[in-house]
């Protein structure tokens, strides 16, 4: 793999994905992670240039994962569901081959200055300059995973890991993007990172991922401390606590559906 884009722009709504942006669990699918940024990308886009946007913040995104992510190219259609000066809630609508694939529901708040009343987060994660690189791809295979810079601060565990996760790869050739959307971009890798059983016996796929943002990331990477749980009933939780790299900046959830792999 070289230093690329996770996707390549075909038109106004369409995108194509690299090789890069390959699945986990199947070669010829997408891995959810690069896509989830592109989501934020595509409503970024949208509200570009409109009038009061700036003075909105993305605080919540709720992503809905309701097929198979061929690796076949995309059409992202944005509306706005709750108009208003200052809460807004906007759907997209991600379709790979006409048929929509996943819903994403975002909530846009008012920026204020609440700084003298700032405060309730857990510690910040120790710099990612300190902790040293982990080989992810001899757990997992997948374009998307042989792109990352994953860094643990200890050795990953059976159900928790706290690691932070960067990549030298742009999400969109030629475009720039928001730390935001390359933050979100990252996010969806957490369900890899504290594997609880190993994935060539068990298949544990998020069906969703919600994000719940208390401050805007900055910088270049994205800390994920991480706890996986599985239940006795083929469902499984895992849960995140998101860091930039001045500390922390929300949650992230995602459901699984646990189940062993055909033949096991």
């Amino acid at each position: 793999m070289h230093p690329g884009s996770y996707y390549e722009r075909i038109d106004e709504h369409r995108y194509k994905p690299t090789p890069h942006a390959g699945g986990a669990w199947a070669m010829d699918e997408q891995h959810f992670s690069p896509l989830g940024g592109l989501v934020v990308h595509v409503v970024e886009r949208h509200l570009a240039g409109r009038p009061g946007a700036d003075g909105m913040v993305l605080s919540r995104i709720s992503y809905d994962i309701l097929g198979r992510l061929a690796l076949d190219e995309c059409d992202i259609a944005v509306e706005v569901v709750r108009p208003g000066r200052t809460i807004e809630l906007l759907e997209a609508v991600v379709r790979i081959a006409g048929r929509p694939v996943v819903r994403a529901r975002a909530w846009l708040l008012a920026s204020l200055d609440t700084s003298a009343v700032a405060g309730g987060a857990e510690e910040a994660l120790p710099p990612p300059a300190s902790v040293e690189p982990w080989a992810m791809a001899e757990v997992w295979p997948g374009g998307y995973i042989a792109s990352l810079d994953v860094r643990p601060l200890a050795p990953p565990r059976p159900g928790r890991t706290t690691a932070w996760v960067s990549t030298p790869l742009a999400l969109v050739a030629g475009e720039s993007s928001s730390p935001l959307a390359s933050f979100l971009a990252l996010v969806d890798t957490a369900n890899g990172i504290a594997v609880r059983q190993a994935p060539t016996d068990w298949m544990f796929p998020n069906v969703d991922l919600t994000v719940h943002l208390h401050r805007r990331p900055v910088g270049e990477w994205t800390g994920l401390d991480t706890t996986v749980v599985f239940g006795p009933a083929g469902q499984g939780l895992t849960s995140t606590v998101l860091h930039d790299v001045d500390g922390p900046v929300g949650h992230a959830q995602q459901i699984l559906t646990v189940r062993p792999q055909p033949g096991r």
